[in-house]
């Protein structure tokens, strides 16, 4: 009986390396929050847009942000319905999703009808439902207010919704970013004369201009990638205005 050992020591061995390379997922970008977050206008605008300023195409994302949203409205007003049917849309696509979720502001009014126990658990949910979806969450501690009770102190108005965030994205194995944090290490280190350049209005210390949104959106930026280097390839650096966030001066 002949042998077909040595033929087959002949052919041409096909190892799975020789395959072509899969490229890397471009990532897809769903803002969702309050006004802090949402595109510049009338009664708002928030950082949302100067984040999405610094992708690198084909990376791409869409600011979601509603003026006046707390984690209930937007989920019972439907903004959170069109999240998801994004979320679902991107992925079939095989984009690789992630969803900032940042709220605060709104549900710490009185009137918002959010406890601050409610307020977690609605992050938490939040959160779940992106996951479920094949996406990936990512919270956001509040934007700080730019209401100063000394020349380089701004009040710390945020302080409950900041923790409470931070104690929803560990209770649900979700990464954060503490905007809360950086934003009011940065206008404690410029000053209230140097921070209020970045008003929507002149009396506005809550909501921000364009380049005000540019600026903290560069901060989300580093701040993310700090968490995610992988998405390097898909932020643009701005080396200048980064360093200039870092050493506590105006931008």
């Amino acid at each position: 009986m002949k042998s077909f050992l040595p033929l087959l020591t002949t052919l041409p061995f096909l190892s799975p390396a020789t395959s072509k390379p899969v490229a890397p997922k471009q990532p897809y970008f769903i803002l969702a929050g309050d006004s802090t977050t949402a595109i510049q206008s009338t009664g708002g605008g928030g950082w949302g847009n100067g984040f999405l300023e610094f992708l690198r195409a084909p990376a791409a994302g869409v600011n979601k942000g509603h003026n006046g949203a707390t984690t209930k409205s937007f989920v019972d007003g439907g903004d959170w319905d069109v999240v998801k049917g994004l979320v679902t849309q991107h992925v079939e696509a095989r984009d690789d999703v992630y969803v900032t979720i940042q709220f605060g502001h709104n549900d710490q009014k009185s009137t918002s009808g959010v406890t601050l126990e409610q307020y977690q658990a609605n992050l938490q949910n939040l959160a779940g439902d992106i996951k479920a979806l094949g996406g990936t969450p990512i919270l956001v501690t509040p934007l700080t207010r730019r209401d100063f009770t000394s020349p380089n102190v701004a009040a710390d108005s945020l302080h409950d919704q900041r923790l409470l965030t931070i104690a929803a994205a560990q209770e649900s194995g979700t990464e954060y970013l503490d905007l809360n944090e950086a934003s009011l290490a940065y206008v404690d280190a410029i000053g209230e004369t140097a921070a209020h350049a970045y008003n929507l209005n002149p009396d506005d210390n809550t909501h921000l201009n364009a380049w005000g949104s540019v600026v903290f959106g560069r901060i989300v930026a580093d701040l993310l990638l700090e968490k995610k280097p992988k998405l390097e390839a898909w932020i643009a650096p701005n080396a200048t205005l980064s360093a200039l966030i870092a050493n506590g001066l105006p931008a």
